[in-house]
């Protein structure tokens, strides 16, 4: 009798796992997502831009690659463009962009930009003892913004979470697993979501995307005096380790956007990556089925190797908030991640790539 119960478990064990289209062997053993330090790699990254049928002057605005650290090296952008175009930044926010604009003849304009970019993974284990963080510095990284306030239910959110913390690393640890069991990744929200983290945790939605989530969890911190920033960046080579939601296709990179954080911790850690947006990602879109425990041999590797991590196959733009682009008659940006255009009728949709026609590749060159 033992047998036979012990045979239908696992009977119906492989039919529910073969019915959700996963693998009842991948199901029980763990799958492997672990970034290690490593080699650089150079990726090339085109994107164009094409506004269809202007009305009156237009103009366009390009994020450029503006990070360099020990796991970025932004190299050499150059472009071509039917109009006027040039490298420019934002000034407050250190965000680098091309800036092209088009009188109203051009019937057909168009810009397209390069930027050749140096990466690598992250892991918990580096350490970056000459990364000081300053005075100014730290109250720099733990400012509230329009979108990332840090009073109110923000403050009282993060002192739940890191209740009982003493040390930052303890309260990133507090903030990280809270932001991981609370919010969840929400496939109907549009581009990477606004950031409008007053607004989710005041109703209790906590659907979002990576520009949502990311930025729950560093505006938390930000409240509790832990120094953290976004980073704004793009996709661009598949994940090394098989995960389909953490790759980026490089013949087609519209929709591969995606925002990452980063941590500042003593003791000789310096910045430190972090990406609880992309555990919400696996649990809800790796498999046909919504993963609701960070245990799943799916999501387990992933939510431990995302706290201090995160794999080298991503560039990034910048860690700018409250954006204002030069001579735009627009409002400000709560980050600066899509191309962004604007005519006569005022500002185009970022989220809608078809509407004036974007298209972003890259390609990895080998030494």
């Amino acid at each position: 009798m033992q047998s036979f119960s012990r045979r239908h478990f696992l009977q119906s064990s492989a039919a529910m796992a073969a019915a959700a289209g996963v693998p009842f062997a991948a199901r029980a053993q763990e799958r492997s997502f672990n970034p290690q330090p490593g080699p650089w790699r150079t990726f090339e990254v085109t994107t164009r831009v094409e506004v269809l049928v202007p009305s009156g002057a237009s103009k366009v605005w390009l994020p450029v690659p503006s990070i360099d650290s020990e796991w970025q090296q932004s190299l050499d952008s150059s472009f071509a463009s039917n109009g006027q175009a040039r490298l420019t930044g934002d000034g407050a926010e250190g965000a680098r962009m091309l800036y092209a604009e088009f009188p109203a003849s051009e019937a057909q304009p168009w810009v397209e930009l390069t930027s050749t970019v140096r990466t690598r993974n992250r892991s918990a284990s580096q350490r970056d003892p000459s990364d000081v963080l300053t005075a100014p510095d730290r109250k720099y990284w733990t400012r509230s913004t329009h979108m990332l306030p840090t009073d109110g239910i923000v403050h009282t959110k993060a002192l739940e979470a890191t209740r009982g913390a003493r040390t930052d690393e303890e309260k990133v640890r507090g903030v990280y697993d809270w932001v991981v069991a609370n919010t969840y990744r929400e496939p109907k929200v549009r581009g990477c979501g606004e950031g409008d983290i007053k607004t989710m945790l005041e109703t209790g939605n906590l659907g979002g995307k990576c520009a949502d989530i990311n930025a729950i969890f560093v505006g938390m911190l930000r409240s509790v005096g832990v120094p953290a920033r976004d980073v704004y960046g793009l996709r661009v080579a598949p994940s090394a380790f098989g995960y389909k939601e953490l790759s980026g296709n490089p013949a087609s990179l519209k929709g591969a956007q995606h925002c990452r954080s980063e941590v500042f911790l003593p003791g000789g850690r310096g910045w430190v990556a972090m990406d609880p947006a992309d555990v919400a990602k696996v649990m809800r879109l790796e498999t046909p089925e919504w993963i609701k425990t960070t245990k799943d041999p799916v999501v387990a590797p992933v939510n431990r190797a995302l706290f201090g991590g995160w794999e080298g196959n991503w560039v990034g733009w910048n860690n700018a908030h409250d954006v204002q682009l030069p001579n735009s008659k627009g409002e400000r940006l709560n980050f600066f991640m899509y191309p962004i255009a604007e005519d006569a009728q005022g500002r185009r949709d970022p989220y809608s790539p078809d509407d004036f026609k974007y298209t972003i590749t890259a390609r990895e060159l080998k030494a």
